[in-house]
């Protein structure tokens, strides 16, 4: 699956555009390497999102293509 599709689905980021603009602006790394977009999601990647001043590391437990808002916490853990 897409990074900024996992990013929207997992809800820790509300939209994919924004996904898509954050991962151009180079504040989505995956493994500590900044990630286009497109970069191929795969269970056990740490996913680290920079938002301001803050950081957010996750770690990738699940990946689907559909999941219910209260399930979305099961596809991550974070770090």
């Amino acid at each position: 699956m897409r990074l900024d599709k996992y990013l929207k689905v997992s809800r820790l980021i509300k939209r994919r555009t924004v996904a898509n603009e954050a991962c151009d602006a180079g504040r989505v790394t995956v493994n500590d390497k900044p990630v286009k977009a497109s970069y191929n999601v795969k269970v056990g990647d740490i996913i680290e999102i920079g938002f301001g001043n803050k950081a957010v590391k996750v770690e990738v437990l699940n990946v689907q293509e559909t999941v219910k808002k209260e399930s979305a916490a099961e596809l991550f853990r974070y770090l």
